[in-house]
């Protein structure tokens, strides 16, 4: 007999047990020996090293961003002790990420403890993020007028088709809210960057950083809003952040904030006497 008709036999013979027993034979898998698993409470190889503390670090605020991305709950308690606002209270929130949220410290600057203005920056936000928090960290607290500083961690965090467009739009919707809330706005520029410290430029390119700029300054003008032009008042004549005026390359140093103050004080004042007319 051909060798391919001795393979039809064992074909034939578990076709016909099927059709006995109305099922298809049981079929005999291969089988792998298991793979050892660590116990449930076993700590993972390296823990207590530095670099183990790092990626516990990381995996808890990566936790953190995916259960609150836009991190609703920062500022939470804080809004709900925030007293209403007063008759004839000049109220200031300030949106922003890290330098905003930095000017707040006594380190950096008294600001936010001499004037009735209220700090929501949150350190490596997006103007995405501002967007989904804006009605809660800002249209509740009922201010007079909201200072916006926000783009530059945009640069450096998204991977979207037009990144540019993609940030004004943001910007362009908090306006838009704060004005249908009859809130005033003060648009603020991005800050230039350095690499005297450690290298900034390579995520927030200086030239898409002075290409927002114009973006902002031009807005700023089409909707009737004062701009303050920060990028100016600290860069050196390279195009860099001065260093004197930084402490990083990316935020500004005590000196830095003292220079932001004095145009953001003007702004603030242009905008409560037009929200006065």
């Amino acid at each position: 007999m051909k060798k391919k008709n001795l393979l039809v036999i064992p074909l034939f013979l578990t076709a016909l047990t099927i059709i006995a027993n109305g099922q298809a034979a049981p079929q005999t898998l291969p089988t792998t020996p298991p793979v050892a698993m660590p116990a449930p409470d076993a700590p993972p190889s390296g823990t207590g090293t530095p670099e183990a503390t790092r990626i516990q670090e990381d995996t808890k605020r990566l936790q953190q961003r995916l259960t609150d991305w836009a991190a609703l709950a920062f500022y939470y308690e804080e809004n709900q002790k925030l007293p209403p606002s007063s008759a004839g209270e000049n109220r200031v929130v300030f949106m922003g990420d890290s330098i905003t949220h930095n000017w707040g410290s006594k380190k950096y600057s008294t600001l936010f403890a001499e004037k009735p203005y209220i700090n929501r920056g949150i350190g490596g936000q997006t103007t995405g993020q501002m967007v989904l928090r804006f009605r809660q960290d800002v249209l509740a607290l009922h201010p007079r007028v909201v200072v916006i500083l926000a783009g530059t961690n945009d640069l450096a965090t998204y991977k979207v088709p037009d990144l540019l467009q993609f940030t004004e739009d943001n910007l362009a919707s908090m306006v838009e809210l704060a004005q249908l809330h009859g809130i005033r706005v003060v648009l603020c520029s991005l800050l230039p960057v350095s690499d005297v410290y450690k290298l900034q430029t390579d995520r927030r390119q200086p030239e898409k950083i002075l290409t927002l700029n114009t973006w902002i300054r031009n807005y700023a003008a089409k909707v009737s809003v004062p701009y303050v032009d920060y990028y100016s008042a600290v860069v050196d004549d390279k195009g860099f952040f001065k260093t004197e005026l930084t402490v990083d390359g990316l935020h500004p140093s005590a000196a830095g904030f003292d220079r932001m103050r004095v145009l953001v004080e003007q702004a603030i004042q242009r905008a409560l006497v037009a929200s006065s007319n």
